[in-house]
């Protein structure tokens, strides 16, 4: 008999039905074990979803006449981590000149992708502010990881050059930037801002009011050689970290040695960014005394014209020693930037009332990769404060916190029957964390709110040892539940779904526009689906029905057409009638014959 997908349906919920249900009764029976204990799981470090958004009109060339913007978002990019971070840009003028839908970061050749798509940009006539921060915004609404910190990075460089031509007016563009910052605030998307104010001209009150409604910050400078510095302010800023001074040297023409001090094992990333108007050589030394190969297992290596950027991979705590060989007389700034897989959380309050007069005891821990940290000297290297504001009032107190153990301790005595909210900040010269809010409702006596859950607290060890005995046991069964879910599903490949989405344009051959990027989830087919359906339908475009999608491998796509439809990547065309395999990252061109239209495509996961 022929399996339909219906009767696999079936199929499955036969199988995985008494399979839940026997879960469901070991989560059941396992939860008064677990109540009140610290979760055993941790969220990975958290990974940025960015959309550069770069004024390319006319006046850059002025104003950056060496591109050092382009060199700076370049760097920003060599920054950020080696896989999962995901990057948008959005190259703007009056409108949308060129675009990269996000993407996610898996490799070397991604990143280089990006700086690539950086270095092919081109200028154009003409600003509109609102175009380019109403774009960013769809960018990441539509393509942005729930589980990511959002961020848009402007680039501008003056005030708004609008084309009489096009009628449009400078209410319409303000009232279009408004409702895109509004969205922008709604999301949760910080907007940082770099005016470049070469020509003394730039309206900073524009590109402040953008930031501070989105929470995010501004900054401005009359020389472009300033934004690789400032890229790097912004990267430390929203991963909570600190750019750290390491030294800055005047080239003599030898290696010229500094001193770059990993404090902790709690450091994910090293990034070393050395910055010179003219190339440099370097050399690492690990704290034993080892030459590091650069580039080498655990050090990676990226260079431009203007910047070299080490970044060490989970590196060796102590002192890593840098030689650095300029051209004489050449300036090297060398800065340093750690990423941190560490988490500040409170631990929980016991449930009672509180009032006015009471005194709260507020303790916090350090969590890595969802354990929590017991090494005292990464504690006393910290300056912690407990942050107490009165949201009635809007007074803060900064009440400092004991840190000569393995915990920081502080308490609040509530001054009033107001409602307060606390958290602690710590702080060392590379990074800092805050926790968590904790509410207090001192005006009805109501019952302080607890972190959420995964929060520190402390739990009996007899408590431990037992729930511990029981999630093996259910771990056990687990595994083996889900192998034999996992073989079943192998054998359903010729009806599984679909991942990501594909990024869809249509270039129109006799008037040369391009319509607005359309971002098309894949997860609504099953099995197959035609380039005809993505398109939805449209009758003039009918002989894409050609071309079929299917899944393939590793979260692939396979595309099979005929000899008929042209289709071409890299500028190549490529036989589809044996086969084509699509990546994350991977774009096409379809060139039909029936209309003088391309359907431009790119896959996204």
């Amino acid at each position: 008999m022929l399996r339909t997908p219906f009767n696999h349906f079936k199929t499955a919920k036969k199988i995985l039905r008494p399979i839940a249900l026997l879960l469901l009764v070991l989560c059941i029976s396992a939860a008064p074990f677990a109540s009140g204990r610290a979760s055993a799981a941790s969220p990975a470090p958290s990974h940025i979803d960015a959309v550069l958004l770069i004024d390319v009109s006319n006046s850059m060339n002025k104003s950056d006449k060496n591109n050092i913007a382009g060199e700076a978002m370049k760097m920003f990019i060599d920054m950020l981590s080696a896989q999962g971070d995901k990057v948008g840009i959005v190259a703007y003028t009056d409108k949308v000149q060129r675009e990269k839908a996000l993407l996610q970061i898996g490799s070397a050749a991604d990143k280089q992708d990006l700086k690539d798509f950086i270095d092919g940009l081109d200028r154009g006539a003409y600003t509109d502010i609102a175009v380019g921060m109403k774009e960013a915004v769809k960018v990441l609404e539509n393509g942005s990881d729930p589980g990511h910190e959002p961020m848009i990075v402007m680039l501008a460089d003056g005030n708004n050059d609008l084309n009489e031509a096009t009628g449009r007016t400078q209410s319409q563009s303000d009232q279009e930037l408004d409702a895109a910052v509004e969205t922008a605030k709604q999301k949760g998307y910080p907007v940082y801002t770099i005016g470049l104010n070469a020509n003394g001209k730039l309206n900073k009150e524009i590109l402040a009011g953008l930031s501070n409604k989105t929470s995010g910050k501004a900054f401005t400078t009359d020389s472009a050689d300033d934004l690789p510095q400032i890229l790097s302010e912004i990267f430390a800023d929203h991963l909570k970290l600190k750019v750290v001074p390491v030294q800055s040297i005047t080239a003599n023409g030898s290696y010229q040695e500094v001193t770059v001090n990993v404090p902790n094992g709690s450091v994910l990333e090293a990034n070393i960014s050395i910055m010179s108007a003219q190339p440099v050589t370097a050399k690492l030394t690990d704290p034993s005394g080892k030459e590091a190969a650069i580039p080498s297992n655990g050090v990676l290596l990226s260079k431009s014209s203007t910047y070299s950027l080490i970044k060490l991979l989970s590196p060796e705590q102590g002192d890593w020693k840098l030689q650095v060989k300029g051209v004489p007389k050449d300036k090297i700034d060398i800065n340093l930037v750690f990423n941190y897989d560490l988490e500040l959380k409170l631990d929980a309050l016991p449930s009672k009332t509180y009032k006015k007069g009471d005194t709260v005891e507020i303790s916090s821990h350090l969590f890595s990769n969802g354990a929590q940290v017991t090494l005292s000297s990464l504690y006393q290297d910290m300056k912690a404060v407990l942050l107490a504001t009165d949201t009635d009032t809007g007074k803060v107190q900064e009440l400092p916190m004991d840190n000569s153990g393995a915990v920081f301790k502080g308490s609040f005595e509530i001054p009033e029957g107001h409602n307060y909210e606390l958290k602690v900040r710590a702080e060392e010269s590379s990074f800092y964390r805050e926790s968590d809010v904790l509410t207090i409702n001192a005006k009805t006596g109501a019952v302080a709110t607890s972190p959420p859950a995964g929060a520190g607290g402390t739990e009996p060890v007899q408590e431990q040892s037992s729930s511990k005995t029981l999630y093996y046991i259910i771990g056990g069964i687990v595994l083996v539940l889900a192998a034999a879910v996992v073989l079943w599903l192998l054998r359903q490949k010729s009806n599984r779904g679909f991942v990501g989405q594909m990024v869809v344009e249509v270039l129109d051959g006799n008037t040369g526009e391009k319509t607005y990027p359309q971002y098309k989830k894949l997860s609504a087919f099953r099995g197959k689906f035609t380039l005809h359906q993505l398109l939805q339908l449209a009758p003039e475009l009918k002989e894409s029905e050609k071309l079929v999608f299917t899944p393939g491998k590793n979260d692939r796509l396979m595309l099979r057409g005929s000899e008929e439809i042209s289709v071409e990547r890299s500028g190549r065309v490529v036989d589809t009638a044996r086969g084509l395999e699509l990546k994350s990252g991977d774009r096409i061109s379809v060139a039909l014959q029936t209309v003088d239209k391309t359907i431009l495509l790119e896959y996204l996961i």
